[in-house]
């Protein structure tokens, strides 16, 4: 972590407003969790425990603390007699993180066609009519956080807090990767296209097809993660 009163200050936008009492250690994490997943803090940047309880005006206890949570999230890395840094991505960590996401995003479509809990096939079809507006006006950064979005929808409606917690873990590793592949030459209406298929088989109940229509979506958003990596 680079040193300097104006690297402090960007850093402890993070904190919001205010910290309340007893909830120091929550803060410190959430803040350092989200400048990571947001890109603030690179892959690979050491984290000093005194240049970060500076910036945030907190002791070094609850940085401690925060450190000790996101390296069991797997957000940064603990090092003996070193310290501290952001984790870094690999070819491999990419590939290794789609093959989960491919399966379990596959479970939670076919869990909430099985569920379809009131209200569900509107509130994609809502998101998705967002998407398709951003994709018109070629809004890259709207359009991603819309699908973010979407998968949370879709997430929360499995009614499984297990699943829950692991897509979440993947969804925070997805937002640490470079660049959105939904800026990838005709990646927009690929992904509009696909989610619509994940959604008529809900509304369909039909299980096996949802599970079978996000696995390929995931497929796929490998494919062109990939290319995009390798600069094709």
């Amino acid at each position: 972590m680079t040193t300097g009163r104006n690297h402090g200050k960007d850093l402890r936008r993070y904190l919001g407003p205010g910290v309340h009492r007893g909830r120091t250690t929550d803060a410190v994490t959430d803040a350092l969790r989200e400048a990571i997943l947001d890109g603030f803090l690179t892959p690979t940047t050491w984290l000093r425990e005194d240049e970060i309880a500076a910036a945030f005006e907190v002791s070094r206890t609850p940085v401690r603390e925060a450190m000790r949570r996101l390296a069991d999230e797997g957000l940064v890395v603990k090092t003996a007699h070193h310290g501290t840094t952001v984790a870094p991505l690999s070819l491999e960590d990419v590939l290794a993180l789609y093959v989960v996401r491919e399966n379990l995003e596959g479970l939670a479509a076919r869990l909430a066609a099985v569920r379809c809990p009131a209200g569900l096939v509107e509130r994609l079809d809502e998101i998705g009519s967002r998407m398709k507006a951003a994709a018109a006006e070629a809004d890259t950064a709207r359009l991603s956080g819309l699908n973010l979005e979407w998968h949370r929808a879709l997430r929360d409606a499995t009614g499984n807090s297990y699943l829950g917690r692991f897509l979440g873990q993947v969804e925070h590793a997805v937002r640490r990767l470079p660049s959105s592949t939904l800026g990838h030459p005709g990646r927009a209406d690929e992904v509009l296209s696909e989610h619509d298929a994940v959604v008529r088989a809900i509304e369909q109940r039909d299980g096996a097809a949802a599970e079978q229509v996000a696995k390929a979506h995931m497929r796929r958003a490998r494919e062109i993660r990939l290319a995009v990596m390798l600069g094709e």
